[in-house]
């Protein structure tokens, strides 16, 4: 991207897929440049939004956040092991990692703060009934995209989009596959708030229960709403901005 290249970011796996669907089994460096040129010509994917240096490190610091709430976890759990000495220093291992997180929690809210364009970002998602901090932090640094593209690309990117599995007469149950799993994961918590507290959100969740749908299908309707919702909200708020800019 930097030396002036349209770049795209795919599975490995469609390429191969790819190559095994146009007869190509062998797997050399030669034919790996021949196979992805003829994947990018013939399926065109999407390009690749360059990520500067601050949106890096933004992810950088998500990203040791998710961990340190992951190790603080397993340590808790380890706890019920242990006893005597090594509780005592587990115990000990969990309070430091809570110091961590705190400071790391700190130092997120005031880089936020002194972002004017982050800040107003974080706001206006938060400003949505069930959207935390973990919530807009999670998709300001993971999922960029937000706002550019429509609502079935953006459920798809996150892994919300239901796949069809069909043959003849038989329909398999639709079901979601693939995408980003730490934004799903955010917005799996940030839906069962949303159940509770969103009117509409609230509404859609009730009228599939009562259509005897199971839960877990429920809450992936709710999660996708609610991701559709916020790159609705997020991209007027982007054409607002470039209207603003075009006419000055």
């Amino acid at each position: 991207m930097k030396s002036g290249f349209s770049v795209s970011i795919v599975n490995p796996r469609r390429v191969r897929d790819f190559a095994r669907a146009s007869g190509i089994l062998a797997k050399t460096d030669r034919i790996d440049a021949l196979i992805l040129r003829q994947f990018g010509e013939k399926m065109q994917p999407l390009y690749a939004q360059e990520s500067d240096a601050q949106n890096q490190d933004r992810a950088a610091l998500a990203a040791r956040r998710k961990q340190l709430l992951e190790m603080i976890l397993q340590e808790k759990n380890r706890a019920r092991l242990n006893n005597g000495f090594l509780l005592r220093q587990t115990e000990k291992h969990v309070r430091q990692m809570e110091k961590q997180l705190a400071e790391f929690n700190a130092h997120i809210q005031k880089l936020i703060a002194a972002d004017t364009l982050w800040r107003a970002k974080d706001q206006l998602l938060q400003s949505v009934c069930g959207v935390g901090k973990v919530l807009s932090l999670t998709l300001t640094t993971a999922l960029p995209e937000l706002g550019h593209l429509n609502r079935r690309k953006i459920a798809a990117l996150a892994g919300l989009a239901p796949f069809n599995r069909d043959s003849g007469k038989y329909q398999a149950p639709r079901c979601i596959y693939g995408g980003r799993a730490t934004v799903r994961n955010a917005l799996y918590m940030a839906a069962v708030c949303a159940t509770k507290f969103n009117p509409v959100i609230k509404e859609l969740f009730d009228r599939l229960s009562a259509k005897g749908k199971s839960f877990k299908a429920a809450i992936v309707a709710c999660m996708r709403k609610l991701l559709c919702y916020l790159n609705s909200l997020t991209h007027k708020q982007f054409y607002a901005q470039s209207l603003l800019i075009s006419s000055c």
